[in-house]
Protein backbone atom coordinates (compact mmCIF):
# COMPACT_ATOMS: atom_id res chain seq x y z
CA UNK A 1 0.00 0.00 0.00
CA UNK A 2 1.50 3.37 -1.01
CA UNK A 3 2.72 5.55 1.85
CA UNK A 4 0.56 8.63 2.36
CA UNK A 5 2.08 12.03 1.75
CA UNK A 6 2.16 14.67 4.45
CA UNK A 7 1.37 17.72 2.37
CA UNK A 8 1.84 21.10 4.04
CA UNK A 9 3.31 23.29 1.31
CA UNK A 10 1.55 21.33 -1.45
CA UNK A 11 -1.69 21.01 0.53
CA UNK A 12 -3.82 22.83 -2.03
CA UNK A 13 -1.52 22.67 -5.07
CA UNK A 14 -3.41 19.88 -6.83
CA UNK A 15 -6.78 20.21 -5.15
CA UNK A 16 -9.66 20.34 -7.67
CA UNK A 17 -11.09 23.84 -7.90
CA UNK A 18 -8.12 25.50 -6.23
CA UNK A 19 -6.59 28.32 -8.28
CA UNK A 20 -3.59 30.58 -7.90
CA UNK A 21 -5.58 33.81 -7.55
CA UNK A 22 -5.59 35.81 -4.32
CA UNK A 23 -9.29 35.42 -3.52
CA UNK A 24 -8.99 31.64 -3.55
CA UNK A 25 -5.89 31.82 -1.38
CA UNK A 26 -7.57 34.10 1.17
CA UNK A 27 -10.65 31.84 1.18
CA UNK A 28 -8.37 28.99 2.28
CA UNK A 29 -6.88 31.01 5.15
CA UNK A 30 -4.23 32.85 3.21
CA UNK A 31 -2.43 35.88 4.70
CA UNK A 32 -3.79 35.17 8.18
CA UNK A 33 -0.25 34.42 9.31
CA UNK A 34 0.97 37.73 7.88
CA UNK A 35 -1.69 39.46 9.97
CA UNK A 36 -0.47 37.53 13.01
CA UNK A 37 3.16 38.40 12.25
CA UNK A 38 2.40 42.11 12.03
CA UNK A 39 1.09 42.00 15.60
CA UNK A 40 4.31 40.41 16.88
CA UNK A 41 7.80 41.69 17.54
CA UNK A 42 10.21 40.78 14.70
CA UNK A 43 12.53 39.07 17.20
CA UNK A 44 9.70 36.73 18.20
CA UNK A 45 9.30 35.54 14.61
CA UNK A 46 13.02 35.00 14.20
CA UNK A 47 13.00 32.96 17.40
CA UNK A 48 10.17 30.75 16.10
CA UNK A 49 12.07 30.07 12.85
CA UNK A 50 15.21 29.27 14.82
CA UNK A 51 13.28 26.93 17.12
CA UNK A 52 11.75 25.18 14.11
CA UNK A 53 15.30 24.41 12.87
CA UNK A 54 14.09 24.39 9.28
CA UNK A 55 17.01 23.73 6.94
CA UNK A 56 17.35 25.38 3.55
CA UNK A 57 15.61 23.43 0.80
CA UNK A 58 17.73 24.78 -2.05
CA UNK A 59 20.65 22.38 -1.73
CA UNK A 60 23.05 23.18 1.10
CA UNK A 61 20.60 22.45 3.92
CA UNK A 62 21.83 25.33 6.11
CA UNK A 63 19.40 26.23 8.96
CA UNK A 64 17.32 29.26 7.95
CA UNK A 65 16.98 30.58 11.49
CA UNK A 66 20.75 30.53 11.96
CA UNK A 67 21.22 32.36 8.66
CA UNK A 68 18.82 35.08 9.82
CA UNK A 69 20.71 35.27 13.13
CA UNK A 70 23.92 36.11 11.28
CA UNK A 71 22.38 39.30 9.84
CA UNK A 72 24.41 42.40 10.60
CA UNK A 73 21.59 44.47 12.09
CA UNK A 74 23.91 47.07 13.64
CA UNK A 75 25.57 48.26 10.43
CA UNK A 76 23.03 51.02 9.84
CA UNK A 77 22.65 49.79 6.26
CA UNK A 78 19.32 48.65 4.78
CA UNK A 79 18.58 44.92 4.96
CA UNK A 80 17.44 43.02 1.87
CA UNK A 81 15.69 39.69 1.31
CA UNK A 82 16.13 37.63 -1.85
CA UNK A 83 14.04 34.61 -2.80
CA UNK A 84 16.15 32.27 -4.91
CA UNK A 85 13.71 30.92 -7.53
CA UNK A 86 16.42 30.11 -10.06
CA UNK A 87 15.88 26.32 -9.67
CA UNK A 88 18.50 25.34 -12.22
CA UNK A 89 19.57 21.94 -10.85
CA UNK A 90 18.73 19.21 -13.41
CA UNK A 91 16.14 16.83 -11.97
CA UNK A 92 14.52 19.51 -9.76
CA UNK A 93 11.11 21.04 -10.46
CA UNK A 94 9.38 21.61 -7.10
CA UNK A 95 9.69 25.41 -6.85
CA UNK A 96 8.14 25.78 -10.28
CA UNK A 97 5.07 23.91 -9.03
CA UNK A 98 4.71 26.22 -6.02
CA UNK A 99 5.07 29.35 -8.17
CA UNK A 100 2.55 28.18 -10.75
CA UNK A 101 -0.01 26.67 -8.39
CA UNK A 102 0.24 28.58 -5.10
CA UNK A 103 2.27 31.81 -5.57
CA UNK A 104 0.62 33.67 -2.68
CA UNK A 105 1.99 31.11 -0.24
CA UNK A 106 5.47 32.20 -1.30
CA UNK A 107 4.58 35.90 -1.10
CA UNK A 108 3.11 35.49 2.38
CA UNK A 109 6.18 33.60 3.54
CA UNK A 110 8.41 36.31 2.08
CA UNK A 111 6.47 39.12 3.73
CA UNK A 112 6.66 37.43 7.13
CA UNK A 113 10.41 36.90 6.64
CA UNK A 114 10.81 40.51 5.48
CA UNK A 115 8.94 41.82 8.54
CA UNK A 116 11.03 39.62 10.85
CA UNK A 117 14.31 40.89 9.36
CA UNK A 118 13.21 44.54 8.93
CA UNK A 119 13.52 44.34 5.14
CA UNK A 120 12.05 47.19 3.10
CA UNK A 121 12.82 45.75 -0.34
CA UNK A 122 12.71 42.08 -1.34
CA UNK A 123 13.52 40.37 -4.64
CA UNK A 124 12.33 37.19 -6.29
CA UNK A 125 15.09 36.03 -8.63
CA UNK A 126 13.55 33.75 -11.26
CA UNK A 127 15.25 32.15 -14.24
CA UNK A 128 14.47 33.15 -17.81
CA UNK A 129 13.13 29.67 -18.69
CA UNK A 130 10.17 30.30 -16.38
CA UNK A 131 8.44 33.20 -18.17
CA UNK A 132 4.96 32.11 -17.17
CA UNK A 133 6.06 31.80 -13.56
CA UNK A 134 7.38 35.37 -13.63
CA UNK A 135 4.05 36.64 -14.97
CA UNK A 136 2.14 34.72 -12.30
CA UNK A 137 4.33 36.19 -9.55
CA UNK A 138 4.03 39.74 -10.87
CA UNK A 139 0.24 39.43 -10.97
CA UNK A 140 0.18 37.91 -7.48
CA UNK A 141 2.29 40.76 -6.09
CA UNK A 142 0.05 43.40 -7.71
CA UNK A 143 -3.07 41.67 -6.36
CA UNK A 144 -1.52 41.56 -2.88
CA UNK A 145 -0.70 45.26 -3.13
CA UNK A 146 -4.33 46.07 -3.90
CA UNK A 147 -5.30 44.36 -0.64
CA UNK A 148 -2.59 46.19 1.34
CA UNK A 149 -0.61 42.96 1.89
CA UNK A 150 2.51 44.23 0.08
CA UNK A 151 3.73 47.82 -0.24
CA UNK A 152 3.13 50.79 2.07
CA UNK A 153 1.83 50.53 5.63
CA UNK A 154 0.93 46.85 5.37
CA UNK A 155 -2.36 46.11 7.16
CA UNK A 156 -2.04 49.42 8.98
CA UNK A 157 1.00 48.17 10.90
CA UNK A 158 3.28 51.03 9.88
CA UNK A 159 5.59 48.51 8.19
CA UNK A 160 6.28 48.85 4.45
CA UNK A 161 7.98 46.47 2.02
CA UNK A 162 8.06 46.09 -1.76
CA UNK A 163 8.73 42.88 -3.69
CA UNK A 164 10.37 43.02 -7.12
CA UNK A 165 10.54 40.13 -9.61
CA UNK A 166 13.99 39.98 -11.20
CA UNK A 167 14.36 37.73 -14.23
CA UNK A 168 17.74 36.12 -14.72
CA UNK A 169 19.33 35.07 -17.99
CA UNK A 170 19.13 31.32 -17.34
CA UNK A 171 22.56 30.65 -15.85
CA UNK A 172 23.04 27.72 -13.47
CA UNK A 173 25.65 29.70 -11.54
CA UNK A 174 22.95 32.14 -10.41
CA UNK A 175 21.64 29.42 -8.14
CA UNK A 176 24.73 30.20 -6.02
CA UNK A 177 23.69 33.04 -3.73
CA UNK A 178 26.58 35.42 -4.34
CA UNK A 179 26.48 34.85 -8.10
CA UNK A 180 22.75 35.62 -7.90
CA UNK A 181 23.50 38.85 -6.02
CA UNK A 182 26.02 39.91 -8.65
CA UNK A 183 23.41 39.26 -11.34
CA UNK A 184 20.78 41.41 -9.61
CA UNK A 185 23.36 44.20 -9.41
CA UNK A 186 23.63 44.03 -13.20
CA UNK A 187 27.04 42.39 -13.35
CA UNK A 188 28.39 39.12 -14.70
CA UNK A 189 27.34 36.46 -12.15
CA UNK A 190 30.78 35.68 -10.78
CA UNK A 191 30.41 34.20 -7.27
CA UNK A 192 32.11 36.15 -4.51
CA UNK A 193 34.78 34.89 -2.14
CA UNK A 194 33.46 33.93 1.31
CA UNK A 195 34.79 35.39 3.57
CA UNK A 196 34.43 38.33 3.54
CA UNK A 197 31.34 38.37 1.29
CA UNK A 198 28.90 36.43 3.43
CA UNK A 199 25.52 37.80 2.27
CA UNK A 200 24.24 38.23 5.82
CA UNK A 201 26.96 40.85 6.28
CA UNK A 202 27.98 41.96 2.76
CA UNK A 203 25.27 41.01 0.28
CA UNK A 204 23.48 43.01 -2.39
CA UNK A 205 24.83 46.58 -2.65
CA UNK A 206 27.28 45.57 0.12
CA UNK A 207 24.37 45.50 2.57
CA UNK A 208 23.14 42.71 4.90
CA UNK A 209 21.10 40.25 2.82
CA UNK A 210 19.14 37.07 3.41
CA UNK A 211 18.92 34.62 0.50
CA UNK A 212 16.43 31.76 0.89
CA UNK A 213 14.96 29.25 -1.54
CA UNK A 214 11.26 29.19 -2.54
CA UNK A 215 10.37 26.08 -0.51
CA UNK A 216 12.26 27.40 2.52
CA UNK A 217 10.34 30.70 2.52
CA UNK A 218 7.01 28.90 2.11
CA UNK A 219 7.81 27.01 5.31
CA UNK A 220 7.95 30.30 7.24
CA UNK A 221 4.17 30.66 6.95
CA UNK A 222 3.61 27.17 8.36
CA UNK A 223 6.10 27.70 11.18
CA UNK A 224 4.06 30.76 12.17
CA UNK A 225 0.86 28.73 12.03
CA UNK A 226 2.13 25.70 13.95
CA UNK A 227 4.71 27.36 16.17
CA UNK A 228 8.41 26.59 15.95
CA UNK A 229 8.39 23.87 18.60
CA UNK A 230 5.44 22.05 17.03
CA UNK A 231 6.96 22.30 13.55
CA UNK A 232 10.22 20.84 14.89
CA UNK A 233 8.30 17.69 15.90
CA UNK A 234 7.84 16.88 12.21
CA UNK A 235 10.58 14.78 10.67
CA UNK A 236 13.58 13.37 12.51
CA UNK A 237 16.17 14.98 14.82
CA UNK A 238 18.16 17.54 12.83
CA UNK A 239 15.86 17.06 9.82
CA UNK A 240 12.69 18.91 10.72
CA UNK A 241 9.54 19.59 8.72
CA UNK A 242 8.49 18.17 5.38
CA UNK A 243 10.49 17.91 2.17
CA UNK A 244 9.32 18.00 -1.43
CA UNK A 245 11.04 15.34 -3.56
CA UNK A 246 11.10 15.51 -7.36
CA UNK A 247 11.36 12.05 -8.93
CA UNK A 248 12.33 11.64 -12.58
CA UNK A 249 13.86 8.93 -14.74
CA UNK A 250 12.76 5.35 -15.26
CA UNK A 251 9.92 5.04 -12.76
CA UNK A 252 6.26 4.43 -13.52
CA UNK A 253 4.99 7.51 -11.67
CA UNK A 254 7.50 10.36 -11.84
CA UNK A 255 6.43 13.58 -10.14
CA UNK A 256 6.72 15.66 -6.99
CA UNK A 257 5.87 14.33 -3.53
CA UNK A 258 5.89 15.85 -0.03
CA UNK A 259 6.74 13.82 3.06
CA UNK A 260 8.08 14.45 6.53
CA UNK A 261 11.87 14.34 6.48
CA UNK A 262 13.01 10.79 7.16
CA UNK A 263 9.47 9.39 7.12
CA UNK A 264 10.21 7.00 4.29
CA UNK A 265 13.19 5.32 2.71
CA UNK A 266 14.58 5.69 -0.78
CA UNK A 267 13.24 2.26 -1.67
CA UNK A 268 9.75 3.15 -0.43
CA UNK A 269 9.80 6.33 -2.50
CA UNK A 270 10.80 4.51 -5.67
CA UNK A 271 8.83 1.28 -5.36
CA UNK A 272 5.78 2.19 -3.26
CA UNK A 273 5.15 5.86 -4.00
CA UNK A 274 6.38 5.95 -7.60
CA UNK A 275 5.12 2.51 -8.59
CA UNK A 276 8.54 0.97 -9.16
CA UNK A 277 10.43 0.62 -12.42
CA UNK A 278 8.97 -0.01 -15.81
CA UNK A 279 8.04 -3.65 -16.53
CA UNK A 280 10.97 -5.99 -17.06
CA UNK A 281 13.61 -3.56 -15.87
CA UNK A 282 15.89 -3.58 -12.83
CA UNK A 283 17.34 -0.72 -10.81
CA UNK A 284 20.89 0.26 -11.72
CA UNK A 285 21.61 3.59 -10.02
CA UNK A 286 20.06 6.60 -8.32
CA UNK A 287 21.22 10.21 -8.12
CA UNK A 288 19.48 11.40 -4.92
CA UNK A 289 19.75 15.19 -4.96
CA UNK A 290 19.92 16.62 -8.46
CA UNK A 291 22.58 15.91 -11.08
CA UNK A 292 25.45 17.31 -8.99
CA UNK A 293 24.92 14.76 -6.18
CA UNK A 294 27.14 11.70 -6.16
CA UNK A 295 25.52 8.66 -7.76
CA UNK A 296 24.58 5.51 -5.81
CA UNK A 297 24.77 1.97 -7.18
CA UNK A 298 21.70 -0.20 -6.74
CA UNK A 299 23.77 -3.11 -5.37
CA UNK A 300 25.79 -1.12 -2.82
CA UNK A 301 25.78 -1.56 0.95
CA UNK A 302 26.41 1.44 3.13
CA UNK A 303 27.95 1.05 6.58
CA UNK A 304 28.90 3.75 9.04
CA UNK A 305 27.67 6.02 11.82
CA UNK A 306 25.20 8.88 11.86
CA UNK A 307 25.97 12.19 13.59
CA UNK A 308 24.41 10.92 16.82
CA UNK A 309 26.66 7.84 16.80
CA UNK A 310 23.99 5.40 15.60
CA UNK A 311 25.52 2.67 13.44
CA UNK A 312 23.85 1.73 10.17
CA UNK A 313 24.10 -1.01 7.56
CA UNK A 314 21.84 -0.09 4.65
CA UNK A 315 21.08 -1.27 1.17
CA UNK A 316 20.07 1.46 -1.26
CA UNK A 317 16.42 0.76 -0.43
CA UNK A 318 16.99 1.32 3.30
CA UNK A 319 18.35 4.89 3.15
CA UNK A 320 16.08 7.32 5.06
CA UNK A 321 15.03 10.34 3.00
CA UNK A 322 16.62 13.14 5.00
CA UNK A 323 19.63 15.46 4.89
CA UNK A 324 21.94 13.67 7.30
CA UNK A 325 21.41 10.11 6.07
CA UNK A 326 22.54 10.99 2.55
CA UNK A 327 25.51 12.98 3.88
CA UNK A 328 26.54 9.98 6.00
CA UNK A 329 26.91 7.77 2.91
CA UNK A 330 28.95 10.28 0.93
CA UNK A 331 26.31 11.98 -1.20
CA UNK A 332 23.61 14.60 -0.52
CA UNK A 333 19.88 15.21 -0.75
CA UNK A 334 20.72 18.54 -2.41
CA UNK A 335 17.75 20.15 -4.11
CA UNK A 336 15.56 17.07 -3.68
CA UNK A 337 15.83 15.89 -7.29
CA UNK A 338 15.82 12.07 -7.31
CA UNK A 339 16.94 10.70 -10.70
CA UNK A 340 16.30 6.97 -11.19
CA UNK A 341 18.26 4.93 -13.72
CA UNK A 342 17.45 1.36 -14.74
CA UNK A 343 19.54 -1.30 -16.46
CA UNK A 344 19.00 0.24 -19.91
CA UNK A 345 21.02 3.35 -19.03
CA UNK A 346 24.51 3.65 -20.51
CA UNK A 347 26.51 5.27 -17.71
CA UNK A 348 29.10 6.66 -20.13
CA UNK A 349 26.39 8.46 -22.08
CA UNK A 350 24.71 9.59 -18.86
CA UNK A 351 27.94 11.17 -17.60
CA UNK A 352 28.60 12.73 -21.00
CA UNK A 353 25.19 14.39 -20.84
CA UNK A 354 25.83 15.72 -17.32
CA UNK A 355 29.33 16.94 -18.20
CA UNK A 356 28.03 18.74 -21.27
CA UNK A 357 25.61 20.65 -19.06
CA UNK A 358 28.19 21.71 -16.49
CA UNK A 359 30.77 22.72 -19.10
CA UNK A 360 28.15 24.99 -20.65
CA UNK A 361 27.14 26.47 -17.28
CA UNK A 362 30.58 27.23 -15.80
CA UNK A 363 30.89 30.99 -15.26
CA UNK A 364 34.58 30.82 -16.21
CA UNK A 365 35.92 32.74 -13.22
CA UNK A 366 38.06 29.90 -11.78
CA UNK A 367 40.62 28.15 -13.99
CA UNK A 368 40.14 24.61 -12.56
CA UNK A 369 36.40 24.76 -13.22
CA UNK A 370 36.52 26.66 -16.51
CA UNK A 371 39.12 24.37 -18.08
CA UNK A 372 38.38 21.15 -16.20
CA UNK A 373 34.64 21.07 -16.92
CA UNK A 374 35.37 21.51 -20.63
CA UNK A 375 37.99 18.75 -20.62
CA UNK A 376 35.60 16.36 -18.90
CA UNK A 377 32.93 17.20 -21.46
CA UNK A 378 35.30 16.61 -24.40
CA UNK A 379 36.54 13.29 -23.04
CA UNK A 380 33.13 11.84 -22.16
CA UNK A 381 31.63 13.08 -25.43
CA UNK A 382 34.37 11.30 -27.35
CA UNK A 383 33.90 8.18 -25.22
CA UNK A 384 30.16 8.09 -25.88
CA UNK A 385 30.74 8.52 -29.62
CA UNK A 386 32.98 5.49 -30.15
CA UNK A 387 36.38 6.98 -29.28
CA UNK A 388 36.89 5.71 -25.73
CA UNK A 389 40.42 4.86 -24.58
CA UNK A 390 41.42 3.03 -21.41
CA UNK A 391 43.58 5.91 -20.19
CA UNK A 392 40.50 8.15 -20.32
CA UNK A 393 39.10 6.59 -17.16
CA UNK A 394 42.00 7.59 -14.90
CA UNK A 395 42.33 10.90 -16.72
CA UNK A 396 38.71 11.80 -15.98
CA UNK A 397 39.12 10.90 -12.32
CA UNK A 398 42.27 13.00 -12.14
CA UNK A 399 40.56 16.06 -13.65
CA UNK A 400 37.66 15.77 -11.25
CA UNK A 401 40.05 15.52 -8.30
CA UNK A 402 41.83 18.68 -9.43
CA UNK A 403 38.60 20.70 -9.63
CA UNK A 404 36.82 19.83 -6.37
CA UNK A 405 37.87 22.07 -3.49
CA UNK A 406 39.85 24.44 -5.70
CA UNK A 407 37.22 26.97 -6.77
CA UNK A 408 35.61 30.07 -5.28
CA UNK A 409 32.12 28.56 -5.12
CA UNK A 410 30.64 25.08 -4.93
CA UNK A 411 30.20 24.81 -8.70
CA UNK A 412 33.59 23.10 -8.74
CA UNK A 413 32.17 20.28 -6.63
CA UNK A 414 28.92 20.30 -8.62
CA UNK A 415 30.72 19.53 -11.88
CA UNK A 416 33.41 17.27 -10.37
CA UNK A 417 31.29 15.02 -8.13
CA UNK A 418 29.35 13.33 -10.96
CA UNK A 419 32.59 12.38 -12.73
CA UNK A 420 34.29 11.27 -9.52
CA UNK A 421 31.35 9.12 -8.43
CA UNK A 422 30.49 7.67 -11.85
CA UNK A 423 34.11 6.57 -12.32
CA UNK A 424 34.36 5.21 -8.77
CA UNK A 425 31.05 3.33 -8.91
CA UNK A 426 30.98 2.21 -12.57
CA UNK A 427 34.65 2.00 -13.53
CA UNK A 428 34.22 -1.44 -15.12
CA UNK A 429 31.57 -0.06 -17.48
CA UNK A 430 33.87 2.75 -18.57
CA UNK A 431 36.78 0.34 -19.09
CA UNK A 432 34.57 -2.09 -21.03
CA UNK A 433 33.46 0.77 -23.28
CA UNK A 434 37.09 1.72 -23.89
CA UNK A 435 38.06 -1.90 -24.61
CA UNK A 436 35.17 -2.29 -27.05
CA UNK A 437 35.92 0.95 -28.88
CA UNK A 438 39.65 0.22 -29.15
CA UNK A 439 38.93 -3.22 -30.67
CA UNK A 440 36.43 -1.77 -33.15
CA UNK A 441 38.78 1.02 -34.16
CA UNK A 442 41.63 -1.46 -34.62
CA UNK A 443 39.45 -3.72 -36.80
CA UNK A 444 38.39 -0.67 -38.82
CA UNK A 445 42.02 0.24 -39.44
CA UNK A 446 42.79 -3.33 -40.54
CA UNK A 447 39.88 -3.30 -42.99
CA UNK A 448 41.11 -0.04 -44.47
CA UNK A 449 44.57 -1.58 -45.01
Amino acid sequence: MPISEHRIILKYADEPGYSNDIDCYIKHGGYEMLKKACSMEPEEICKEVETASVRGRGGAGFPAGLKWKFLDRKSGKPIYLICNADESEPGTFKDRQIIHKDPHQLIEGMMIAAYATNTKLAFIYIREEMPEGAKILEKAINDAKEKNLVGDNILGSGYSCEILVHRGAAAYICGEETGLIESIEGKRPYPRIKPPYFPAVLGIYQCPTIVNNVETLCNVKHIMEMGGAEYAKLGTPGNHGTRIWCVSGQVQKPGYYEFECGALTLGELIFDVCGGLRPGRTLKAIIPGGSSAKVLRADERFKGKLKDGTEFDWSINDIPMDFDSFLSIGTMSGSGGVIVMDDTVDMVEALANINSFYAHESCGQCTPCREGSLWMKKITSRMSNGGARKEDVDLLASIGDQIAGRTICAFGEACAWPTQSFIAKFKDEFLDKADQDEKENKNRELRLV
